[in-house]
């Protein structure tokens, strides 16, 4: 990689950040499409954030990525911001002007449906009730994700039915929340479950839900990319259930943040999901 005084730089930045993969997918996509860029990770810390945003404004970084704990103070230190990242509360992307002013917007929800759209092309939104794991960003930004693309019903459940319930009552619709003791009747005729906890992150534990209570043909979806196959997929998996992987969602939120930092969108060549699984070890 050659870097020039054009070079256009953009990056990822969270706490921590040296086991994001955005770095891998997006320099991939830049050498296969001969740009003259860079991605990079920033690692800051805890309260700085908004000294750090403030210190790019201007446009001499193209724009950042932002994962945990960051994605609600990026969306509250945009000037504008996209409808997606309102509805989320949240924002993964930033996208800084020459003009001084700051863009906001959530492609984690764009990520989501794309994932779907890659290992279970037959989901279609529009055609049942989903439910979704947890109450925290994830769940939001999925609820958001799911009620655009017109999903009738959308079941939130966890563990404190009161989470679950303020995201119902932000987002309005057809969202409702239910408590753990209520997890059988949320599974009842879905179409899809998605866990959007971190549940099987670090400890490899499964989540205590009862996957048999789902429909035979749902679709069953694990935010958590590594490792590929959470114990929450093997679950499902052996219950017969088609499943979705974190990291197809990964890909999915990276290919528009892509080309809201570049001006285009990356080449289709690139095999990215086998960079990573390779990356990762898995």
């Amino acid at each position: 990689m050659s870097l020039s005084g054009r070079t256009r730089v953009a990056g990822v930045v969270g706490q921590p950040i040296a086991h994001s993969m955005s770095p891998v997918l997006h320099n991939a996509w830049i050498a296969q499409a001969g740009l003259d860029a860079v991605y990079v990770p920033f690692a800051i810390a805890n309260g700085r954030f908004a000294a750090f945003v403030e210190g790019l404004r201007g446009g001499s970084v193209a724009g950042v990525n932002v994962t945990l704990p960051f994605k609600g103070e990026a969306l509250a230190a945009a000037d504008q911001a996209s409808a997606r990242a309102t509805a989320a509360q949240a924002a993964n992307v930033l996208v800084f002007r020459a003009d001084g002013t700051l863009f906001a917007d959530n492609t984690d929800g764009l990520g989501l449906l794309a994932a779907f759209a890659e290992q279970s092309p037959g989901f279609d939104p529009r055609a049942g009730a989903v439910t979704l794991l947890g109450a925290g960003g994830g769940a939001r930004g999925a609820a958001a994700a799911f009620a655009q693309a017109g999903c009738p019903d959308i079941r939130i459940v966890n563990r404190t039915k009161a989470k679950a319930q303020a995201i119902a009552d932000s987002l309005g619709g057809a969202i409702s929340a239910y408590g753990l003791d209520e997890v059988s009747a949320a599974f009842r005729g879905i179409q899809a479950l998605v866990n959007a906890t971190s549940a099987g992150l670090a400890d490899g534990a499964a989540l205590d839900v009862p996957l048999e209570a789902t429909p035979d043909a749902c679709v069953v979806m694990d935010m958590v990319y590594k490792p590929l196959i959470t114990p929450f997929l093997a679950q499902a998996r052996a219950l017969g259930r088609p499943t979705v992987d974190g990291l197809a969602m990964l890909i999915g939120q990276a290919v528009p943040s892509f080309e809201a930092f570049y001006g285009q969108p990356p080449p289709a060549q690139v095999d990215v999901r086998a960079l990573a699984i390779t990356t990762l070890g898995l």
